[in-house]
């Protein structure tokens, strides 16, 4: 019976593209004066399970650049030759070009093919430059370790061969060079229904049945010690068993199905481990492949993103259903309805814990983001002959799904900002008494109801006076005792940019402008710190989750409107000594010796209000790009935690307006966008 393999291909492109997220972070960790063994296999592994798996499922360009990039590899592990910064670029580049493949398949478009014999060339000629030898060895060839070595055991192989179980030539020649990889195959009869062949090596039965395991049951291979070598106790390398195998087609989808359809494919948890002894060697295969698949029904499931939404959705509505029926309860006798009251109660406290968990879906740590920079870093510096190391701390900081996907440009362009304008050139550093060496930090942690995430580097800083001269070049206003915070958001105005030489990495003034345009639209703010020789910190802050809104409902007339809490420093009545008035320029109220602009609510949104004295109302003093105003309001309700409706998804898009929510008593509640309303009140 055949089925269709194409319904796992999606579950083979995510483990493929985590297994060359893997790749490139070990290589990047890699330190080549002393490679961690631990480190290498991992890599080889994961090269391997990709080869294996794109073969199984005929992505046969896939497996001819894994084959190669395999095969130095393992050179590499046996410390045949030794690892250099060549190589590692090289195996980077291949990690390039197999993502671009990768893409290719999942796309179902033409991938690059010149790129793929690019990179194949390359690796094969890095491959055989030390000793002379032919990248790979070919069926029948000598094999890397001489067969009269102490350790070496002589197997008869026998195995099935047919269209089911090799459905391309390819795959069979692919299984034949990698037992010549690890031994010298003689005797080798490949005949219509089967194949026979000896084989010298120094690997163990389990390691050969791994191998086989990517196109055979166990059943269907037949390994005999011969009486040559039986007498010989043969060694294996613990790290080489029991890594990325496949199972046949029949087995993986009766136990996809089990796991209802997710996560078929094994994991690298536990690959660098030893079969224990009293484990026939013959059933490793089929009980890891069966233990992996319940392991992995068991821990975690592949959800698509548009369900998870859907279900925040969801639980949005019973949020505000459940402050509809607490308005409800609110206004009824207490006592006469004391059981109804309890249940609404009961009911708030679990809506609050099901919206949170249902959140926490959503959540993902942003290593995800972080991730990527490593690479960055190294090839942007290499570019620009600077010697840079990259520092990450608190990438297992969790934060919506949707942010890590809005953060990750900007943040692309503050690390390359920082090390192109930041880091200093090494004699100049050595020059100023620093370290060669520049450092680029990268951090995230949680503040109260906020993301904090900080680019900082030990570079020369910001020139104020550079700064300055630049914004009186491009005409931009400014007064003499301006603060240095003032200055430096200036480098955030559109074509802003004071690099003397123009670039392919920056130096045009287009970018910072569109950083903290894009992270404002997600309601974050952006900060920045810098001291002349020491170096300079951009920090980002933003909300946790898109979804979810902490705020203060304030009452202007018949309306509600919702202040995010992360904007408001405090809320106060002021008296009439502390209002004056600025002649044709509205009002000011004075706050421990402190003059702050007067935002009247109900004239920007053209509403009627209940009071029209500030002395009667309510101030809310907000702060929002480094500049503070007061917000004048009829009254204050109270904090809430509102589910965010985008209006211009529903509406249009509204000045001053970031979005809308609906109140317990069915009311519709704005929400404002307070850096907006700071730059409206300034017009």
């Amino acid at each position: 019976m055949s089925i269709d393999m194409s319904q796992f291909y999606q579950v083979f492109f995510e483990e493929s593209a985590e297994h060359l997220e893997s790749m490139e972070s070990l290589l990047l960790a890699l330190d080549l004066d002393a490679p961690d063994a631990d480190q290498l296999n991992a890599i080889f592994r994961a090269a391997h399970s990709i080869k294996g798996g794109s073969g199984t499922f005929g992505f046969t360009d896939m497996t001819e650049v894994t084959h190669v990039l395999e095969t130095l590899l393992d050179r590499i592990r046996k410390n045949e030759i030794a690892i250099t910064s060549d190589m590692v670029d090289a195996f980077l580049q291949a990690g390039d070009v197999l993502r671009g493949l990768l893409m290719a398949h999942q796309n179902g478009t033409v991938a690059d093919e010149t790129a793929s014999l690019g990179i194949r060339a390359r690796l094969e000629k890095l491959a055989g430059k030390d000793s002379g030898q032919p990248s790979f060895a070919q069926p029948g060839s000598a094999p890397v370790a001489a067969s009269d070595q102490p350790g070496q055991h002589i197997y008869q192989i026998n195995f099935p061969n047919s269209s089911a179980i090799f459905p391309e030539a390819s795959q069979l020649n692919n299984l034949l060079e990698d037992l010549g990889n690890i031994g010298k195959i003689e005797n080798q009869q490949i005949a219509a229904e089967s194949v026979a062949l000896s084989l010298t090596t120094a690997a163990s039965e389990a390691e050969l049945r791994d191998i086989f395991s990517f196109f055979l049951e166990p059943g269907q291979l037949v390994i005999n010690l011969s009486g040559a070598s039986a007498a010989i106790v043969g060694t294996s390398s613990a790290d080489d068993a029991g890594y990325g195998f496949f199972v046949e087609p029949e087995q993986v989808k009766a136990e996809v199905e089990n796991a209802q359809g997710y996560g078929f494919f094994v994991d690298l948890e536990n690959r660098g481990q030893a079969p224990a002894p009293d484990v026939n060697p013959g059933e490793v295969p089929q009980r890891r492949a069966t233990d992996k698949a319940a392991a992995s029904a068991e821990t975690s499931i592949r959800v698509s993103v548009e369900k998870v939404d859907q279900m925040i959705n969801l639980v949005g509505e019973l949020v505000i259903t459940q402050s509809m029926l607490a308005e409800v309860a609110s206004k009824m006798d207490q006592v006469m309805h004391e059981r109804l009251v309890k249940g609404l109660a009961q009911l708030e406290r679990n809506t609050r814990e099901l919206q949170e968990s249902v959140m926490s879906v959503r959540m993902m740590p942003i290593n995800f983001v972080f991730s990527r920079f490593p690479r960055l870093v190294r090839d942007l510096a290499g570019k620009l002959d600077k010697k840079v190391q990259l520092k990450l701390v608190g990438e297992g900081t969790e934060l919506d799904k949707g942010l890590i996907e809005k953060i990750s440009d900007p943040l692309t362009h503050l690390v390359r900002n920082s090390l192109d304008h930041g880091v200093e050139m090494p004699d100049e550093r050595i020059a100023k008494g620093k370290d060669p060496q520049g450092t680029i930090t990268l951090r995230a942690a949680h503040q109260g109801g906020n993301i904090v995430i900080q680019v900082t580097d030990d570079g020369a800083g910001m020139n104020r006076e550079r700064i300055l001269a630049k914004a009186s070049e491009k005409g931009i206003p400014f007064n003499d005792n301006i603060s240095d915070a003032e200055v430096w958001l200036m480098t955030f105005a559109p074509g802003f940019s004071t690099a003397q030489v123009v670039t392919d990495v920056s130096g045009r003034g287009v970018g910072m402008d569109v950083v903290k345009r894009n992270i404002e639209s997600i309601g974050g703010r952006v900060e920045i710190y810098s001291k002349a020789e020491e170096g300079s910190t951009i920090t980002v802050r933003l909300p946790l989750t898109l979804a979810i809104l902490d705020g203060l409902s304030l009452a202007v007339g018949g309306q509600i409107y919702i202040i995010p809490l992360s904007f408001i420093n405090e809320s106060l009545q002021p008296s009439s000594e502390s209002i004056k008035g600025i002649s044709g320029q509205g009002q000011v109220v004075h706050v421990r010796g402190e003059y702050l602009p007067l935002i009247a609510l109900h004239q920007l949104f053209n509403i009627k209000p209940r009071v029209t004295r500030p002395e009667d109302g309510i101030v809310v003093l907000l702060e929002a790009e480094g500049k503070k105003v007061a917000l004048l309001v009829d009254e204050l309700v109270g904090e809430h935690q509102v589910v965010i409706k985008s209006l211009e998804t529903n509406y249009r898009k509204v000045q001053g307006v970031s979005g809308a929510t609906i109140m317990g008593d069915g009311r519709v509640a704005i929400i404002i966008d307070v850096a907006a309303l700071v730059k409206l009140a300034q017009q």
